[in-house]
């Protein structure tokens, strides 16, 4: 499974404008809500953050990985946004996020959306990588970064 095949250029926000995890969150929702691929924008927020109840998606090195699953969905749908001040997480390490990588797959979904936190999380554990993210200066920039690093892996 290739990045681009799971995101964007247009599901990518070059800044983040909340400050805190439920801020994100519901900044990521709304996004979704405003194209349109995702009705109940409030179901889907009580989804997400359900699952950071059980831990947070903060995964250390400045990444957050908030996922859950959606019968408003088809396919896996990936959405990302850099936050340069970064964002209280609660993450594992207790560093700031910068990058947040939201991941919605179907309800019927069952190893193709572990594949794409694999791949999303193998990606962004590349210190080089991240910082060219932060440099980028828009979302076609961010984007083309994420695709090149993404096409060294097989």
């Amino acid at each position: 499974m290739k990045i681009s095949e799971i995101l964007k250029e247009d599901f990518i926000i070059p800044e983040l404008a909340a400050r805190e995890k439920v801020g994100v969150i519901e900044e990521l929702t709304g996004f979704l809500e405003g194209k349109g691929i995702i009705q109940n924008r409030a179901e889907l927020t009580q989804a997400l953050m359900e699952r950071e109840t059980l831990g947070s998606t903060g995964i250390g090195e400045n990444v957050a990985i908030p996922h859950a699953k959606s019968q408003e969905i088809s396919d896996i749908l990936v959405l990302f946004g850099r936050s340069s001040n970064g964002v209280d997480f609660d993450s594992l390490d207790k560093k700031p996020v910068h990058f947040v990588c939201l991941v919605i797959a179907p309800t019927a979904s069952t190893g193709h959306h572990l594949k794409a936190l694999a791949r999303i999380s193998r990606l962004l554990k590349n210190d080089s990588l991240r910082e060219s993210i932060l440099r980028a200066g828009d979302a076609a920039g961010i984007y083309a970064v994420l695709l090149e690093e993404d096409s060294k892996f097989i």
